[in-house]
C-alpha cells in the first residue's frame, strides 16, 4: 500500500512503525472472511484493510479525523483474527492501537461518550471501585429490560455481565510450591478478574503449587494496561505497564510472569514495545506467560480424578491470535480426562474483546449470539474460556456452566469441584446446553 507520509511525520517512532506496517498490506483480502465486523455488516471500511485505509489517511493527514473514520475504527474488536490470515505478516495491532491514540488526542467525542470511557479505566482497572459496582449492579439489574425499552443498549448491556456474587478472597502474599521446588513465579493480581471471579486465581495458584512452584503476589501491582489500550489512552497504559515492571523488579527474580486472563497476557507480552529501551520490560515481556501456556511448559500435574466431563473449548482470540497459543489449553484438558469438542467457528470473536460489549453493545449481542448457537452445537456439557471478559460474555447467552480451563485442570489434579459446576455432579456427556435468546441491542 502506497503511503505520502512526510519526512517531519516519520520522525515520530510511532507513525515511522505505523508507515511500515502500512505499506506491507497488498490488500489480498484474505483478512476479510476472518474479520467478526466484516462478516456481520459486509462494508469495506469494517474489515482489516479497509480500516488500514482510514489509518493511513488520519495519520497522513493529521489533526482531527473525521466522524465516520471514527465509527468503523470504533468498531473493531482488536481481535487479531486478522493477523493469523494474513500472509503478509502486518501487524494490524500497531495500527489499530495507533489509530485509536490519534483519534482520543486530535477527536472530541459527545460528553456522555467520553464520560462513559473515562469512567470505564477509573473502575474496571481498582478492583475495590469495580466490587462496589457490581454491588450496585446486581440491585439494579431488574431495571435492564426498561434500559433496553429507553435505548440505553449500553447500561443494559452493563447489567447483563454482572455476574453472581462469589465470595470474597483475601490471597496470601506466597503460596508455597508442593513436594521439591522447581521454581519461582509471580501471578499477574490482574483487576477485573479479582472481583468478578475470584475462583479462577485461586485454582490458579493450587494448581501452579502443585506443578512444583512458588507462587508470588507482587505488591505495587496494577491493571495490565490493556483497558486503557481498548480506549486510546496510549500514555495511561504505558504509565501501568512501568508501574508494574518496577513492582516484578523489586519482587523478583522469577522464572515467569504468569496471567490466568488471556487479554492480559498478550498485553503483557508487548511490554517491550510499550516501553522501548527498558530492558526490565523487555525481560518481563519475555518471561510472561498465559496459566495454560506455563503450565504446558512445565507439565500438568498427576490427574487425581480424570475429569469424564465433555467440554466445548472457547479459545479466547487474545489467546489464539494474539499469543498464538492454540493447541496446547485443549491438550491439557485432554490429557485431564475430559472429551474435548470443538466449537464452529472457533476463530470468531465472542463479542467481548476488552470493553466492546460495553462500548458496542448491538454488534458484540449478534457476535455472543452466534457464538453461543454454535456452542450449542457441540453438545457439550461445560464450556472452557481462558478469559474473564470471554466467560462474563458468553455465560449469559447459554444454560451450561462456563468455566476457566484452569479451574478444571485444579479440579482434575487434586482441587475442589469449581463453583461453577457445584449445582450438579458430573454432567451427562450429552446434556447439551440450551441457548438463550439475547434481547435487541445486547
Amino acid at each position: 500500500m502506497q503511503t505520502a507520509f512526510t519526512a517531519a511525520q516519520l520522525a515520530d517512532p510511532e507513525t515511522a512503525a505505523s508507515h511500515a506496517e502500512i505499506r506491507k498490506c497488498v490488500h489480498c483480502g484474505f483478512c476479510t472472511a476472518t474479520c467478526p465486523t466484516y462478516v456481520l455488516l459486509g462494508d469495506e471500511r469494517d474489515s482489516p484493510r479497509g480500516r488500514i485505509e482510514l489509518i493511513k489517511a488520519m495519520l497522513e493527514d493529521g489533526g482531527p479525523p473525521p466522524k465516520e473514520a471514527v465509527t468503523h475504527v470504533d468498531r473493531c474488536l482488536s481481535c487479531l483474527a486478522c493477523v493469523t490470515a494474513c500472509p503478509s505478516g502486518v501487524d494490524y495491532a500497531q495500527l489499530i492501537d495507533h489509530g485509536r491514540a490519534h483519534i482520543e488526542a486530535h477527536y472530541r467525542r459527545p460528553w456522555p461518550e467520553r464520560m462513559l470511557r473515562a469512567a470505564i479505566p477509573a473502575v474496571l482497572a481498582r478492583p475495590g471501585r469495580l466490587r462496589t459496582a457490581l454491588a450496585l449492579g446486581r440491585l439494579a439489574r431488574p431495571l435492564e429490560p426498561v434500559l433496553e425499552a429507553l435505548r440505553l443498549h449500553r447500561l443494559a448491556a452493563m447489567l447483563r455481565l454482572v455476574p453472581k456474587p462469589a465470595p470474597a478472597v483475601r490471597p496470601q502474599a506466597s503460596s508455597p510450591a508442593e513436594g521439591a521446588s522447581r521454581g519461582r513465579v509471580v501471578l499477574l493480581q490482574g483487576c477485573v478478574e479479582p472481583a468478578m471471579a475470584p475462583s479462577i486465581r485461586e485454582a490458579a495458584i493450587r494448581l501452579i503449587n502443585r506443578a512444583g512452584f512458588e507462587v508470588v503476589l507482587a505488591q505495587g501491582e496494577g491493571c495490565c494496561g490493556a483497558l486503557s489500550e481498548h480506549l486510546g489512552r496510549a500514555e495511561e497504559a504505558r504509565d501501568f505497564a512501568a508501574a508494574n515492571v518496577r513492582a516484578w523488579t523489586r519482587a523478583g527474580p522469577f522464572d515467569a510472569i504468569v496471567t490466568t486472563a488471556a487479554g492480559c497476557g498478550t498485553t503483557l507480552k508487548a511490554y517491550g514495545h510499550r516501553l522501548p529501551n527498558d530492558a526490565e520490560a523487555a525481560q518481563a515481556a519475555a518471561l510472561a506467560r498465559d496459566v495454560l501456556e506455563f503450565i504446558g511448559e512445565v507439565g500438568l500435574p498427576p490427574v487425581t480424578r480424570p475429569g469424564a466431563l465433555s467440554v466445548a473449548y472457547h479459545a479466547p482470540c487474545s489467546l489464539q491470535h494474539g499469543q498464538r497459543i492454540k493447541a496446547g489449553p485443549a491438550a491439557l484438558l485432554a490429557q485431564a480426562g475430559f472429551e474435548v469438542r470443538e466449537i464452529p467457528e472457533g476463530h470468531l470473536c465472542c463479542g467481548s474483546a476488552g470493553v466492546y460489549n460495553i462500548l458496542q453493545p448491538e454488534l458484540a449481542g449478534r457476535l455472543r449470539a452466534r457464538k453461543a448457537a454454535n456452542i450449542a452445537r457441540t453438545g457439550a456439557a461445560v464450556v472452557a474460556a481462558g478469559n474473564v471478559g470471554c466467560i462474563a460474555q458468553i455465560a449469559p447467552a447459554v444454560s451450561a456452566p462456563v468455566i476457566h480451563p484452569v479451574e478444571l485442570l485444579d479440579w482434575a489434579t487434586g482441587g475442589p469441584k469449581p463453583p461453577g459446576l457445584n449445582a450438579s455432579d458430573r454432567a451427562p456427556q450429552d446434556s447439551a446446553p440450551q441457548v438463550r435468546a439475547p434481547q435487541i441491542g445486547a
